[in-house]
């Protein structure tokens, strides 16, 4: 029993420690996630300045968040983490994709392949509804562009064919593009329908006058 005092001491000071670090981890992701989501918010405004403004914040954040972790890599993988990291991929990916500027990587933003994975296939989602406003805003070219990316993005998600306990259950998020995806085809379809008979129908107007 010599020295057992000593060695349970020395694990409630490590424990202590991994607590405080978990409770402000808990605190820097949801801040994280916050900023992420005024990120998106500002996108969907085309207030694409504020956008580029909070990313960088959200780059901070994250940097905070990871940096400590590296001597606790189990609350690395825990799911707050993990959630916070896949909405900051979220939020650079959509930004990318609307602003037409090259993809993050997995490496650039040193966050785990399944964390990535998730943030694309999410990111993907939510070009719907910035598909929907420039609908609205009769900018269909565009538009059918940032079609084309949703269905790229599916088109490689879909050979990600690897256990949920791998991919963080990336299998759903794709299922759900996969409806998003077809309900923007159908609904971009349809305008451009309507569109192409709205001036086929004034050229034959201009002819009879």
């Amino acid at each position: 029993m010599d020295g057992l005092q000593e060695a349970i001491e020395r694990i409630l000071g490590r424990l202590e420690t991994k607590n405080r670090v978990r409770d402000e981890t808990l605190q820097r992701s949801r801040t994280l996630i916050r900023t992420c989501g005024l990120i998106t918010r500002a996108v969907h405004r085309h207030q694409f300045e504020e956008a580029q403004r909070l990313l960088e914040d959200a780059r901070r954040q994250a940097q905070a968040l990871v940096q400590p972790l590296e001597e606790h890599p189990d609350l690395y993988f825990t799911g707050y983490t993990g959630d916070a990291l896949k909405e900051w991929v979220e939020a650079e990916t959509l930004l990318a994709f609307v602003r037409g500027a090259p993809l993050p990587t997995p490496e650039s933003m040193n966050v785990p392949d399944h964390v990535y994975l998730g943030g694309l296939a999410e990111a993907a989602t939510e070009l719907r509804r910035h598909i929907l406003d420039l609908m609205r805003r009769q900018e269909l070219e565009r538009a059918e562009l940032l079609l084309s990316y949703m269905e790229d993005v599916y088109d490689v998600l879909i050979l990600v064919d690897y256990p949920d306990a791998i991919t963080g259950g990336l299998r759903r998020q794709v299922d759900v593009l996969r409806g998003v995806l077809e309900r923007t085809r159908g609904d971009l379809t349809l305008t451009l329908q309507h569109d192409r008979l709205i001036r086929a129908l004034g050229r034959k107007t201009d002819e009879a006058d």
